[in-house]
C-alpha cells in the first residue's frame, strides 16, 4: 500500500498559491502536480503554468480527456453547458481526474488531495468520490489562509497573478458560463477570435434547440452591440465603486492599483461556481 499526495492546478490564483504553499512548508511531501485541460483554455493559462512549475522545480500533469469539448457538446445534442447542467465538468474534469486515480485506489493505495479552499470561504467543500482510500485536505483552511493570505504567497514566490487577471476573474476557460457580461466584453477585446469561435459554438446550440446562450438571457451577438457593450461597462463600473466603498482601505495597495480581474473576483458569487474551474 503506497500514500500518494496530488494537487489540482486550475489555472487560477488559489490552487497555484496552495501549490506554493506546499512546496514551502511541507517540502518532505512529494505532491504530484497535475492539470486538466479541456483543449478550451486561454493562452495566457499555460504560460502561467510554465511560471508556477519553475518555482516548483517539477512538471505540472497535464490531464487530457479521451474526449474533448467538441465530441461532448455533440454527444450532448449541441446544447451548451450551464449552471443548471455542467457537463463539461463533468466530462472534462472530473471524469480524467477520477480515471487517474482508479489504478491507484483498486490497488489499495491511499490517495491524499489537497485542494485549495480558503479559510474564508465557510461555505465550500472539496471534491470527495466517497472511496475509503482517498482523503480530501483543505491545508488553507487548516492553515487560516485567506485571500490576502493566497495573494502574498504568489508575490513572495515571485509568480504573481495570471496575466488574465488583467481583464477578468478565476476560470481560464475560455467559454466559462460562470462569466459576467463584462468578462465575455473583455474577451472580444482581449481574444477576439475565441469570442467568434463562441458565438459560433452558441449558433449551432441555438440552430438545434438547446435554450442556453452562453450569457444569461442575451446572445453573444446581441452582447456585442455597441451600445449594450456601453451598458456593460457603465454597469460594471458602478458595481466597482459601490465595492470600493464598502471596501476597507489597504495604505500598502492602493485600490486603483487592484487588476480588473481581483475586482470581479470580489463581486463573483464563488457559491455557484465550479471549485474544479475556478480556484
Amino acid at each position: 500500500m503506497t500514500d500518494r499526495h496530488v494537487l489540482g492546478i486550475s489555472g487560477g490564483k488559489d490552487s497555484a498559491a496552495l501549490a506554493v504553499f506546499m512546496r514551502l512548508r511541507h517540502p518532505e511531501i512529494d505532491v504530484q502536480y497535475f492539470f486538466t485541460d479541456t483543449g478550451k483554455e486561454l493562452p495566457e493559462v499555460y504560460d502561467f503554468l510554465g511560471l508556477l512549475e519553475g518555482f516548483l522545480g517539477k512538471p505540472i500533469l497535464r490531464l487530457n480527456p479521451d474526449r474533448d469539448f467538441d465530441f461532448w457538446l455533440r454527444e450532448y445534442g449541441h446544447f451548451l453547458p450551464s449552471p443548471r447542467s455542467r457537463w463539461c465538468t463533468r466530462q472534462l474534469k472530473l471524469l480524467p481526474f477520477r480515471n487517474w486515480l482508479r489504478p491507484w485506489l483498486d490497488a489499495g493505495d491511499r490517495v491524499h488531495s489537497y485542494v485549495a479552499i480558503r479559510s474564508d470561504e465557510p461555505h465550500r467543500d472539496g471534491y470527495d468520490s466517497g472511496h475509503e482510500h482517498l482523503t480530501v485536505h483543505l491545508p488553507f483552511r487548516d492553515a487560516g489562509i485567506d485571500h490576502a493570505g493566497v495573494l502574498e504567497l504568489l508575490n513572495g514566490a515571485g509568480i504573481g497573478l495570471p496575466k488574465y487577471y488583467e481583464w477578468r476573474s478565476r476560470s481560464g476557460c475560455t467559454f466559462c458560463f460562470f462569466q459576467q457580461k463584462i468578462e465575455w466584453v473583455r474577451l472580444k477585446e482581449h481574444h477576439p477570435d475565441r469570442f467568434e469561435e463562441a458565438k459560433q459554438l452558441e449558433k449551432s446550440a441555438l440552430d438545434h434547440g438547446s435554450p442556453f446562450t452562453w450569457s444569461d438571457r442575451e446572445s453573444l451577438s446581441e452582447l456585442e452591440r455597441p451600445e449594450r457593450v456601453a451598458q456593460i461597462t457603465l454597469d460594471h463600473q458602478k458595481r466597482v465603486e459601490r465595492t470600493r466603498a464598502k471596501r476597507r482601505l489597504n495604505p500598502l495597495r492602493p485600490v486603483d492599483d487592484q487588476p480588473l480581474g481581483l475586482e470581479l473576483d470580489e463581486d463573483f458569487s464563488s457559491a455557484k461556481a465550479c471549485l474544479v474551474c475556478h480556484k
